[in-house]
């Protein structure tokens, strides 16, 4: 397996439009690595340019240590799964599977055997014989995964193989998938905008923007310290509270006229200063009295998450999103109170993490 290094990395199209920014990379060998952003940000052809189906307008691709900048696809060892699989509709199970050893020129017994081999390891030994077309969704993935693993590349590159399933399906799949890297110790680069998937999968994650890296971290880290106020609205299946604070003399934060927790970050800070406030609705504590240091606000919407409810408050600091437990009744339209663990409050100066 191979580590890849990624310096100075730019690709810039025609018309000036500029994909990928000088990104600089390093993951590890063994790592599942997952490139995280919205659409258009740059991760699918970042993956491409690692791939050698985009070629770099500058810097460099090294996979163990070898620069293939310049070489072709082919020469690169890796092996690429895309959105839609690809899958020869035409060709069995099996046919899929060897064929990269076919253009390897492997011989056909030795082919058949790898392909039988690696299909018994992702359970699909009983479908050789049927053509993509009589699969599931989740089936036709595994047949695709066992393609890129027939003949053990250096690398997987996986460009959103989980988006075509059902979201059932993805759970199951992104189980299984955690467990096959992790029994291969094969290097992956994982590309998603889905931030739960990228939470789940990943050792660590790359979050891009515009054809920039804004953070590179442990899922923790990016969940609990996002590094700016992009990546903090970013990450996170309900949204960080980002809200317009001063600060005060006395370790608190001005937040809608209200004096609240300041936290950790107000060391780095000096009374008067604008910053932006934010805090998450999970490390939100709800209640229906006036408490110090609480945000208040009127109930305006309370969405279902299962085990949770996710409450928006309109007040003085403009709307603020807590997580309340499922048990608890919160009628439309009466008054809310939010009060936020000072320990997981976030300063942002200029959009960047006080440290």
């Amino acid at each position: 397996m191979a580590a890849i290094e990624l310096t100075r990395l730019s690709k810039l199209y025609p018309g000036g439009v500029k994909a990928l920014d000088a990104v600089d990379l390093a993951i590890a060998d063994g790592e599942f690595f997952a490139l995280l952003g919205p659409s258009g940000c740059g991760k699918t052809t970042l993956l491409r340019t690692i791939a050698g189906l985009e070629e770099a307008t500058g810097g460099a691709v090294r996979i163990g240590g070898a620069d293939v900048t310049e070489l072709p696809p082919g020469r690169r060892d890796i092996a690429m799964v895309f959105q839609d699989y690809a899958l020869f509709p035409h060709m069995s199970v099996s046919d899929n599977i060897a064929y990269p050893l076919r253009i390897k020129k492997v011989p056909g017994g030795e082919r058949r055997a790898k392909a039988a081999e690696t299909a018994a390891a992702l359970g699909l030994d009983g479908f050789l014989a049927r053509r993509p077309g009589q699969l599931s969704g989740g089936q036709q993935q595994r047949v695709a995964l066992a393609r890129a693993m027939a003949c053990h590349p250096r690398a997987f590159l996986l460009d959103e193989p989980l988006s075509n399933l059902d979201a059932r399906m993805r759970l199951e799949a992104r189980t299984f998938l955690k467990r096959l890297q992790r029994e291969l110790k094969v290097t992956c680069v994982f590309v998603t905008h889905d931030q739960a998937e990228a939470l789940a999968l990943a050792d660590r994650i790359a979050v891009l923007e515009d054809g920039r890296v804004r953070q590179v971290g442990t899922p923790a880290e990016v969940f609990t310290r996002p590094a700016n106020t992009f990546v903090a609205s970013f990450i996170g299946s309900t949204p960080m509270n980002l809200l317009d604070g001063v600060v005060r003399g006395d370790g608190r934060v001005a937040v809608g006229g209200v004096p609240v927790p300041g936290g950790p970050g107000t060391g780095g800070v000096t009374e008067g200063e604008k910053v932006v406030y934010g805090v998450r609705p999970e490390y939100l504590g709800w209640g229906t009295k006036a408490a110090d240091g609480a945000l208040t606000g009127r109930v305006t919407v309370v969405e279902n998450l299962g085990s949770a409810q996710l409450v928006t408050l309109d007040g003085p600091a403009g709307p603020v999103q807590v997580v309340v437990d499922e048990d608890t009744e919160v009628p439309l339209g009466t008054t809310g109170f939010a009060t936020p663990r000072p320990d997981r409050v976030l300063l942002y100066r200029d959009g960047e993490l006080v440290s």
